[in-house]
């Protein structure tokens, strides 16, 4: 790298105590650098020495409701299943037992649970990313993130306004999104933005112009994953070609040396070869019915979280049908097997005791309608990091932990 993108890479890192509150600061690097960095020690050692299996972090969807209705989406439109305020609360006190401390927080619409933020102060040593489409954070919804500092709204931006509008099936979305991200920047919060890149918002979001434009209205964080085509409306036509995956990720590798913001991915490690989070048990996820699944998108599971979800460690530990998709989406691919491989995640489903876990209960329909389509395991075409501190992250946090041979 020359002295001119070191300069840039440093110029958006040093943005974040530049710009936002010292508590917050703080926050983000005692809560999510000092206590993730320990745990992933620990993740590691667990599998290393043949300990009882616990993912690194863990995903968690509070609730189905939501006041948009996107396509593509995986949750139940309309849907009303959501966790009691008993579970999250237990499934967050029994992760830091194992000593995980950041959780993703997702819907729905996370913002629709409600007392959240209630819950989520009682855990001031933990850090959250809150999922959002933004439309429901105002001015003192920020301010009340502010003072617990722990909380980084992460808003969903699926296109400009005419691609925002199509895309969430409600109007004016794009405007009442950035009005929360207005509102979070004027409370001094680390703030994050992600894109489900399809075929339709590609030429508009994957474009320096609209990193600037992030960047100017205050966002700090940037993740572009590729569309995933579930749901009951999945429209698989706006599924990315492979040619597209390897533009994208070679614009992710560039850009990650010369934006105003840090560009984030978690599907590829230091060398450009594919990971699967899921996978490699660093993540998994807990739905609003709370259900262990493998990941958000795939909404089948055999355990549930019992009324206080004081029992998740222990369902984790003995889930043999977690392990076994472990273990098939590691042998099948390094890449998405629900994008790659549906009919063997079928077949796999199939000879389990598994449920849907969704209020529209057509999971399995869904699945089996779904076409094989190419996924970010760019084997072969690597295009390996450039940038020096997201290359040692990578290598670092993110190399596999030896799940792929």
């Amino acid at each position: 790298m020359s002295i001119k993108d070191n300069l840039a890479v440093l110029g958006a890192i040093m943005r974040i105590p530049c710009e936002c509150a010292p508590r917050v600061v703080w926050k983000f690097l005692w809560n999510f650098g000092m206590r993730n960095m320990l745990n992933i020690s620990r993740f590691e050692k667990r599998l290393k020495h043949g300990k009882p299996f616990f993912p690194a972090f863990v995903m968690i969807s509070v609730t189905e409701s939501c006041n948009l209705s996107c396509s593509g989406c995986w949750v139940s439109y309309g849907g009303r299943k959501q966790l009691t305020p008993q579970q999250l609360d237990g499934i967050i006190s029994a992760c830091k037992r194992k000593g995980s401390y950041f959780f993703g927080i997702l819907g729905g619409e996370p913002l629709m649970f409600n007392g959240l933020i209630d819950i989520l102060a009682r855990h001031k040593d933990c850090y959250f990313q809150l999922f959002t489409n933004g439309t429901m954070l105002n001015d003192a919804m920020a301010m009340k993130i502010r003072r617990l500092g722990n909380i980084t709204p992460f808003f969903s931006i699926e296109g400009l306004e005419k691609e925002s509008d199509l895309r969430r099936g409600k109007d004016d979305v794009f405007r009442r999104t950035m009005e929360g991200v207005r509102s979070c920047r004027r409370a001094k919060l680390i703030i994050g933005a992600a894109a489900s890149i399809g075929k339709s918002n590609y030429e508009e979001l994957v474009n320096q112009d609209y990193i600037r434009r992030l960047a100017k209205e205050g966002v700090h964080y940037l993740w572009y994953y590729i569309y995933r085509p579930v749901g009951s409306n999945p429209k698989p036509e706006n599924a990315l070609d492979k040619e597209q995956i390897i533009a994208l990720r070679r614009f992710i590798v560039e850009q990650r040396r010369k934006a105003p913001l840090q560009i984030i991915d978690t599907y590829w490690d230091e060398r450009g070869r594919a990971i699967c989070p899921g996978a490699t048990g660093l993540s998994h996820h807990i739905s609003p019915s709370g259900a262990l699944e493998f990941c958000p998108p795939l909404q089948m599971a055999h355990e549930f979280v019992n009324a206080e979800g004081s029992d998740v460690v222990s369902l984790f530990e003995q889930s043999a049908f977690l392990d076994g998709l472990r273990r098939l989406a590691a042998d099948a691919s390094r890449g998405c097997i629900l994008l790659e491989n549906p009919a063997l995640l079928v077949q796999y489903l199939e000879n389990k005791d598994v449920i849907d876990t969704t209020t529209r209960q057509s999971v399995m329909v869904e699945l089996r309608r779904m076409q094989t389509l190419p996924g970010h395991d760019l084997r072969d075409e690597e295009i390996p990091e450039r940038n020096f501190m997201y290359k040692w992250l990578k290598k670092k946090y993110f190399f596999g932990f030896g799940v792929y041979g």
